[in-house]
């Protein structure tokens, strides 16, 4: 995985500061042109990683990207499901079986007899793997090595104890996307324990990791020493800690814990990409030079 990653909360309003700026982001990435224009200066940044929810605006960024591949011939997409909104308000409507015949992918007919039988018989594995496809039908023909399940749905598992979940997802993810799987929680220690216990190695795990204790279940310590087990690869997040960390102070705590593969952020404007990423690369470049000479 890249070392940095770029997110896409910017986009669609979410902001963990003040809801001023979530309505300002708003207003500012209304037209997706808005969206493609803060990837290419991503991109030209020296980011090739766009980590995004399945928003429905989404769609529309892969269809740009696919209509001129020379030039995202390097872009990758990490997708990160389900986007939990989006079903809440299709159930709302719809019903549960009425989600499943909206969402289905592919041949209608096959699917949705797959999704009626699995509904009908409760087979949720099935009904996963059904959701999962239509999640994943608007990237075909991009590159998504990796692909998550949101954290909403890591946690709620993990809280009930429903391992074999994870598990499914796991293996279907590598069977039918030949992808690896990746899996975000606010719960870093107990999420890798369940995922070694079930036969799960060296998983990628995306959590928040930051110098207060935002939204990291268990406690910073706790954390850390995970992290120096490097039992893991680890996408950080969230490592402003909501707001309360200066930038430049978060990611020089960040970039010098041991085994964080990748730093995930989301910026709106080329300033602060461009000075995150320059501040991301000069704390790794004195991180080594001082372990050369140590």
């Amino acid at each position: 995985m890249e070392r940095i990653i770029f997110g896409d909360n910017q986009f669609f309003a979410v902001n963990h500061i003040s809801d001023e700026k979530s309505r300002a982001q708003s207003i500012k990435f209304k037209d997706d042109s808005a969206i493609i224009k803060t990837l290419d200066i991503a991109i030209a940044s020296g980011i090739n990683t766009f980590m995004c929810t399945t928003h429905d605006r989404i769609a529309n960024i892969c269809e740009i990207i696919r209509k001129d591949p020379e030039k995202y011939k390097d872009f990758k997409i990490y997708p990160c499901m389900p986007y939990a909104h989006k079903y809440a308000n299709a159930v709302t409507d719809l019903g549960i079986a009425g989600t499943l015949k909206q969402y289905v992918p592919g041949n209608f007919l096959g699917s949705l007899l797959k999704g009626g039988v699995a509904y009908l018989s409760k087979d949720y594995i099935s009904i996963m793997e059904l959701l999962v496809d239509a999640e994943m039908k608007m990237f075909k023909g991009i590159n998504t090595p990796v692909i998550f399940l949101q954290n909403v749905i890591t946690d709620l598992l993990l809280g009930l104890g429903m391992d074999e979940f994870l598990v499914a997802f796991a293996k279907y993810i590598k069977e039918k996307y030949n992808a690896e799987p990746g899996f975000i929680t606010m719960n870093l220690p107990k999420l890798l324990e369940v995922l070694e216990k079930n036969g799960i190695s060296n998983p990628i795990i995306c959590a928040s990791i930051n110098k207060v204790n935002f939204r990291m279940s268990g406690g910073k310590d706790l954390y850390e020493k995970t992290l120096s087990e490097g039992r893991c690869r680890i996408i950080a997040m969230q490592v402003l800690g909501g707001g309360a960390i200066p930038a430049g102070e978060a990611l020089e705590y960040v970039s010098n814990l041991p085994n964080v593969e990748s730093i995930l952020f989301g910026a709106s404007s080329k300033q602060n990409i461009e000075n995150t990423v320059e501040t991301i690369k000069y704390h790794d470049q004195k991180k080594k030079a001082s372990s050369i000479i140590g």
